[in-house]
């Protein structure tokens, strides 16, 4: 999938995600203060941050110049539904809450509006889902590109097709053979090992004892003249 993305000229779409994938690791969701730009610099143009504020809403709390190019302004603040023709903003609604709720990673093929100064327009976007601080799920790492000439400005989209994927928690790594195989032999050789004897001291008694003379060996000089 990801190669497809890259020759057909998606290539920050495959990155976001392949960034967001080794960010989460076993987890089933990364947090959002775990996102570094860095880790996406190829793709930070097209990249943006998703801020849950209601059901079927969210706005833009970063957002790369691509999209401001496709707005002719400053889109930061700005509902997502923006970039989306009135006809399919209730469906854009709908995507945001299966990404939130299930939750779920959707990508998006987006036509743009045609019209005078609008010349043929097509885009691809891509919503993952991330954890607050607070560890609910109410942030979304996400990524739009189009390819065209943008025209004139504003541009927006009509919702060609929808595509949910469900998110599952990688499997842990099992154990090597060899080493259940030790676990198992400790486990036996502890069972079959005899408890330690305790330690009893003697009994005090009350009256003193002296231990005799002739109890202490001792050393006889013995003297031979011959």
């Amino acid at each position: 999938m990801n190669d497809f993305r890259a020759d057909s000229g998606y290539g920050a779409i495959a990155q976001v995600e392949s960034y967001w994938e080794g960010l989460r690791g076993n987890r089933l969701l990364p947090k959002r203060s775990e996102i570094d730009p860095r880790g996406i610099e190829m793709a930070l143009e097209y990249s943006f941050v998703l801020e849950r504020i209601a059901p079927g809403m969210a706005r833009l709390r970063i957002a790369g110049s691509h999209l401001g190019d496709l707005m002719g302004m400053e889109v930061r603040g700005m509902p997502l539904t923006s970039f989306i023709a009135p006809s399919g903003r209730r469906a854009l609604g709908d995507t945001l809450e299966d990404v939130f709720q299930r939750p779920a990673i959707c990508e998006l093929e987006l036509i743009g509006e045609s019209g005078f100064g609008k010349p043929d327009l097509e885009a691809r976007m891509l919503l993952l889902p991330l954890k607050s601080d607070l560890g609910d799920v109410s942030r979304v790492l996400g990524c739009l590109v189009s390819k065209g000439d943008m025209g004139r400005k504003p541009r927006r989209f009509e919702i060609a097709k929808t595509t949910m994927r469900a998110i599952e928690a990688p499997a842990t790594t099992p154990k090597p053979v060899h080493v259940v195989e030790a676990e198992k032999l400790g486990n036996q050789i502890a069972g079959l090992a005899e408890d330690a004897a305790l330690f009893k001291p003697r009994a005090k008694s009350s009256t003193p004892q002296r231990t005799s003379r002739a109890d202490v060996p001792y050393l006889r000089l013995v003297k031979n003249d011959d």
